[in-house]
């Protein structure tokens, strides 16, 4: 559980972030930071592509960074979403999937431009979901 002041810092870091998105297609910017259990602060935005499939989520970008930063055995205590709405946007499954491989007891905050706010544990928005152990 981040502290508040943490959670402070994510949430001015998600909304910087997707100042920089590339979002020329949906026109949608949106912004993540990752709170890692390193105490390390990691950012993305989303990035589209005219080719829709490829488009990256800013909740990966994101996770994505912090993994590349800090290796594979990186793990997520916090990830924050800001989006440009009124109300607050849940990670999208396959974020939520990405967000459960390094945080699967991370907790998932979504902040948008109205007072409106998701706070939940990823295994709440991600319920009996596909991990490391099922391979085995």
């Amino acid at each position: 559980m981040p502290t508040p002041a943490q959670l402070r810092k994510l949430e001015a870091a998600a909304r910087a972030a997707a100042g920089r998105a590339y979002a020329p297609y949906s026109r949608f910017a949106v912004g993540a930071a990752v709170l890692t259990t390193a105490g390390k602060v990691h950012t993305g935005c989303n990035v589209e592509n005219a080719s829709y499939g490829l488009t990256n989520c800013a909740e990966r970008t994101a996770v994505f960074s912090a993994v590349a930063a800090g290796g594979a055995r990186t793990r997520l205590r916090c990830v924050v979403v800001y989006t440009p709405t009124r109300t607050a946007t849940a990670p999208c499954g396959a974020c939520r999937q990405v967000i459960h491989e390094f945080g699967p007891s991370s907790r998932i905050v979504s902040i948008c431009d109205g007072p409106a706010r998701v706070d939940s544990p990823i295994d709440a928005l991600l319920p009996g979901a596909f991990g490391p152990a099922d391979l085995a």
